[in-house]
């Protein structure tokens, strides 16, 4: 189990230094104070990504698990850089440059000089973040449910009608927009508009992956030669995008909610990544534990966990608050209960098998 987070524990200590230094140097309590301080709250955003995305680790590994060990280091490598520096830096940094016009260099000295006014800015534009990534999240979910290809249930009697109906093409993307259209008659003023349109591109971006991925093997399976392409799309090219935007729409509310501990970027995004690094580890640790297959409902309990939290972050877009201490539990609660119905479930087989 060490060697599968080995790495992740090395990145830990160097951001912990980094931390401790920053705390040491900056703030009105620079010194030993400080350094105390920031740590814990760093200690403190670690653990709440990693709860909170632990979900989120379960869905990825059931993607993974049909790659090959290229991708799967991909995954570690170039899809961690993209999830640290990336969501958890540069892209609230974005929202901020795009919503309030004004140069990224100029966004960054905000966040490092005046990190309150640019929380303000960034929270301004709330309910368009988790419009998309709720509709993002809920499509996720609804095509896990409307799959009629899958023969496990978890609930059977109401996941077997469920999968049936996943013969009416599109109903994942009807049932989608219709829960938008109605949640965004919630959302009064000018914010019905951009919220709206926060949804919708959520649907965009989801169907436009799909879209990418199928055009990706097809042209794989069209060219015989193309020795490398078909590693690539083995691998998952389409996997890959869609592992990378599934972070994403789960680190929107992360990152959001951090500012609820503190208004520091530098320690927001210290901690969220030690928390981003442990759960791609913990990814490929299920994939080659085959957890997955021992746990046959786990995969089920982090989907729901999904569905429930794209509901919370498509109600937050409303006004709607729900505490992340609330949207944690409710994933440990999924999670917690498909393992026990895991359990359960090989208990009785092995009984009826003696």
């Amino acid at each position: 189990m060490l060697k599968h987070f080995r790495f992740s524990l090395l990145f830990t200590l160097i951001c912990l230094v980094v931390s401790a230094y920053w705390g040491y140097t900056h703030g009105a309590n620079a010194g030993f104070a400080g350094m105390f301080k920031v740590l814990a709250i760093t200690l403190l955003l670690a653990v709440m990504e990693i709860s909170l995305s632990f979900d989120n680790a379960v869905v990825n590994a059931s993607v993974l698990k049909h790659w090959n060990p290229f991708w799967r280091k991909l995954f570690l490598t170039v899809g961690v850089l993209v999830a640290v520096f990336g969501m958890r830096l540069l892209f609230p940094l974005l929202i901020v440059g795009f919503t309030a016009d004004m140069a990224m260099v100029d966004v960054a000295k905000l966040a490092l000089n005046n990190p309150i006014e640019y929380s303000k800015q960034l929270t301004l534009h709330h309910a368009e973040i988790v419009a998309f990534g709720g509709m993002f999240l809920l499509l996720v979910f609804l095509n896990f449910i409307f799959d009629q290809n899958k023969d496990t249930h978890w609930f059977k009697w109401i996941e077997s009608h469920l999968s049936n109906l996943g013969r009416a093409p599109a109903i994942s993307i009807f049932i989608a927009i219709a829960c938008l259209m109605v949640l965004s008659e919630h959302v009064t003023g000018a914010a019905h508009h951009t919220v709206t349109m926060a949804g919708l591109w959520g649907v965009m971006v989801y169907v436009g992956v799909q879209v990418v991925s199928s055009l990706l093997e097809e042209n794989s399976d069209s060219n015989a030669n193309a020795d490398l392409g078909k590693t690539i799309v083995k691998g998952g090219m389409g996997g890959f995008l869609y592992l990378e935007i599934l972070d994403a729409s789960f680190s929107f509310d992360g990152v959001l909610g951090a500012f609820a501990v503190t208004t520091d970027v530098v320690t927001i995004m210290i901690g969220l990544a030690i928390g981003a690094m442990f759960v791609r580890s913990l990814t490929v640790y299920l994939v080659e534990k085959g957890t997955l297959d021992a746990y046959i409902y786990l995969e089920h309990g982090a989907h729901y966990a999904i569905g429930a939290l794209a509901f919370i972050m498509l109600s937050a877009s409303t006004g709607l608050h729900i505490s992340e201490v609330v949207t944690g539990l409710i994933g440990i609660f999924f999670i917690g209960w498909s393992t026990l119905s895991s359990i359960s479930h090989n208990k009785q087989h092995a009984t009826q098998n003696k």
